[in-house]
């Protein structure tokens, strides 16, 4: 997507959220997230929502305070995260430098992708915690895959120990036709790569990009991702387990 339509997609994410935040049961529990309940996750995607645009402002790290509790209601306090992430994008020049903690081009364009990421995931959390459901477009949950991949996996050092790769596996989307590359590490770290869903591969993985995704994420299990896998299934589950964000 470009800059714009990942803008596009970031305001109907934080306004989904948003009217989740209004409408949910603050201390319901997130499924995901170990002991955090829905206000939990309003005040981290808000707080993540401020950070993010600080650096679109100024192109420069800043401290991570994710938790800073908001004053007055909570779901006004989040709508006014979001808007100020918005405008921060809106205004920003998508080519200006910019840090970022992946091996993405250090870009402001970066900012407008991850944050639509985040918020996807974070919006499938609350829906979730609400007891409602929802679902990541195919589209949308493939460039998420592409972004952990081509990304974070790169950099995983600095969060994980890498996952196991011991032979060529690829990744592929069987609703998107999208595929990736995976071999065994130089320097500790897998390599990765776009490919042609027909490359071979000694372990091939398949199944709907919404599942990748949040496999990825830690959102599913293996067992509920609806990934197919042929050859080395034992070199492509040991890959898949993890993990690969921060």
């Amino acid at each position: 997507m470009t800059p714009d339509e990942y803008l596009a997609r970031l305001r109907e994410l934080t306004a989904g959220f948003a009217r989740v935040a209004r409408s949910g049961d603050h201390v319901a529990p997130v499924p995901c997230c170990g002991d955090w309940r829905l206000r939990d996750l309003v005040v981290h995607l808000g707080n993540v929502h401020r950070w993010a645009a600080g650096i679109v402002r100024t192109g420069e790290p800043a401290p991570q305070i994710f938790e800073a509790e908001p004053d007055g209601d909570l779901a006004a306090w989040y709508g006014e995260s979001a808007d100020g992430l918005i405008e921060a994008l809106r205004e920003a020049a998508p080519e200006d430098g910019a840090w970022n903690f992946t091996a993405a081009v250090k870009t402001k364009s970066f900012w407008f992708r991850r944050q639509v990421h985040e918020t996807a995931v974070h919006l499938l959390d609350a829906h979730r915690a609400a007891g409602t459901e929802y679902t990541l477009e195919p589209a949308l949950a493939a460039d998420g895959v592409d972004e952990v991949l081509l990304g974070m996996l790169p950099k995983i050092k600095r969060w994980h120990t890498p996952p196991a790769v011991t032979v060529p596996l690829l990744l592929k989307t069987s609703d998107t036709g999208h595929a990736w590359l995976i071999t065994p590490p130089a320097e500790d770290v897998p390599g990765s790569r776009r490919a042609d869903p027909a490359e071979a591969a000694e372990a091939v993985v398949e199944g709907p990009a919404e599942g990748l995704d949040l496999l990825l994420w830690q959102r599913v299990g293996l067992d509920g991702a609806g990934l197919e896998i042929t050859g080395d299934a034992t070199a492509a589950k040991t890959f898949l387990a993890g993990p690969f964000t921060p």
